[in-house]
């Protein structure tokens, strides 16, 4: 079971760094859609900051579209990633509000830091393709750092 935040994850859902040569990737999975992105942002987080962080709590309200759902995974993860960077807002408590294979409104809640560990340059669509197993939805995101 993932813990963060301190709130704990099912075994179900997760995420995990994988090798890659020249850049950093999160193998993620979850049973839906939903779980994929919360573990992505969850993942994510973990990569820019590494520990939790014990800032002051922040919340921002996301509203995004985009063609598809890996256009819209990539969209999330460039969102996230953007207020780490401008704000040092990483976010670890989700509120789905709607989630359609090319829409997303969600309130996320987390901590203020005062670095980060790693900067992520930018989300990737190096082979993105959300693959459904018999269990879940699983996808590799690579990012560039």
């Amino acid at each position: 079971m993932l813990t963060y935040g301190g709130i704990e994850y099912p075994d179900s859902a997760g995420f995990e760094e994988v090798d890659h040569t020249a850049d950093v990737a999160l193998r993620i999975w979850g049973p839906d859609f939903e779980a994929l992105l919360r573990q992505a942002a969850l993942g994510a987080a973990r990569l820019m900051c590494g520990s939790m962080p014990r800032g002051p709590t922040v919340g921002k309200r996301f509203s995004l579209e985009a063609f598809d759902r890996e256009s819209l995974l990539v969209e999330w993860l460039g969102e996230l990633v953007f207020s780490a960077e401008i704000d040092r807002d990483l976010f670890y408590e989700f509120d789905f509000e709607c989630i359609t294979d090319r829409r997303l409104i969600a309130t996320a809640s987390g901590k203020r830091v005062d670095s980060l560990q790693t900067v992520i340059k930018a989300v990737t669509y190096h082979n993105l393709k959300i693959i459904k197993t018999d269990r879940r939805l699983e996808v590799t995101v690579v990012f560039d750092v």
